[in-house]
């Protein structure tokens, strides 16, 4: 059993990792949101916090004998929050961050896919890469997931890639992401200090058309 922070846990992503986690490990959980409250309640297993994570000390507070910090927070303050989450969890000893970044933050579509979506042509990918360029700066055993859009799907329907390779799509299924993320909290060295994309194959796609 291992105590695990989900940042983000109302949001499309936090929420389908927590309902999986409850359903299928004894881990326990300490839910973080800002509304987290009107989603969830307290249970044996479960500690909720309304909190907001541009605030340090909430930070601090929730991380306190925590072994996995799981962020699934996006916007635009998202790089003020990752510095916030690598202060904490070092000044609260806690080593393994799992991190939502999103395809296209190191323009690694290929154009032919969706390359209107790389950080050369989105705008509003610049606080994820920051985000993303502060995670990997720090000394944390960190696995940061880029994943596309979000969809429901097979969660077997996706390719992964690592930092430096083309992304193969640019969408993902909710429930591929969900099995990865339940993947690297039980196997604490996959993928450790590595950048990775899953999504869905989009040449195999058309393929099958």
């Amino acid at each position: 059993m291992k105590h695990i922070l989900l940042l983000g846990a109302t949001g499309t992503a936090g929420s389908a990792v927590t309902q999986k986690l409850l359903s299928d490990t004894d881990h326990q959980l300490t839910l973080f949101a800002r509304h987290a409250g009107e989603m969830y309640s307290d249970t044996p297993r479960m500690t909720v916090i309304n909190g907001n994570a541009e605030n340090i000390d909430d930070l601090k507070k929730a991380m306190r004998g925590q072994d996995i910090v799981y962020c699934a927070i996006s916007g635009e303050s998202l790089p003020k929050i990752a510095d916030n989450i690598v202060t904490a969890m070092n000044q609260c000893e806690v080593k393994r961050l799992i991190f939502m970044g999103a395809v296209g933050i190191y323009n690694e579509i290929p154009d032919e896919i969706d390359g209107e979506d790389n950080l050369d042509n989105e705008p509003a990918q610049l606080p994820n890469r920051q985000a993303v360029d502060i995670v990997e700066a720090s000394n944390l055993n960190y696995t940061i997931l880029r994943p596309g859009y979000l969809e429901e799907g097979d969660e077997n329907d996706f390719v992964v890639t690592v930092k430096g390779e083309a992304a193969k799509g640019y969408i993902t299924t909710i429930s591929s992401l969900v099995k990865i993320v339940v993947q690297l909290i039980s196997d604490e060295t996959l993928y450790v200090r590595k950048s990775v994309s899953m999504t869905r194959d989009a040449a195999q796609k058309e393929t099958a058309k």
